[in-house]
């Protein structure tokens, strides 16, 4: 039986990429993202909630997410969804979830802030999907240290 884990997210960024290197020279981008939805109460009010979702992109991609995203910039997403546990410095086991995308394309014309976006030479968000499909597959969660 075939299994699927498929995550398409719309949203804003939260905050500014943060972007790390590992002891490969792979890159690693970190950013959240919210995504928001509205609903009725019970006294027939609109009631807006707000989920905050942990990415991490990997390689080209997430290099260029560290060049081109900023906070609050509209972004689409897909990737795979991943669960794992970690033990804080109190001692305490902590869940955590995580999407790992490897598809990404910012939304919406003018950034946010004062940061203005570096020009567009070719189609580098394009480029990085076609690239990251190659390779990281097969990699399980285990072996990328976060």
């Amino acid at each position: 039986m075939a299994s699927v884990n498929k995550v398409i997210l719309v949203g804003n960024c939260g905050r500014d990429p943060e972007i790390k290197y590992l002891p490969s020279g792979m890159a690693v981008c970190d950013v959240s993202i919210a995504t928001s939805s509205k609903r009725k109460d019970k006294s027939g009010e609109y009631v807006e909630e707000t989920q905050w979702h942990r990415v991490k992109f990997f390689d080209k991609l997430a290099e260029i997410v560290g060049k081109f995203v900023t906070k609050g910039s509209p972004i689409y997403i897909e990737g795979r969804i991943t669960y794992g546990k970690y033990t804080n410095k109190d001692g305490n086991e902590v869940n955590t979830c995580d999407i790992v995308a490897d598809q990404m394309q910012m939304l919406g014309g003018k950034p946010q802030g004062d940061a203005p976006r570096a020009p567009r030479q070719e189609d580098p968000v394009r480029q990085a999907q076609q690239r990251s499909n190659s390779g990281f597959d097969d990699m399980d969660d285990e072996s990328i240290p976060f």
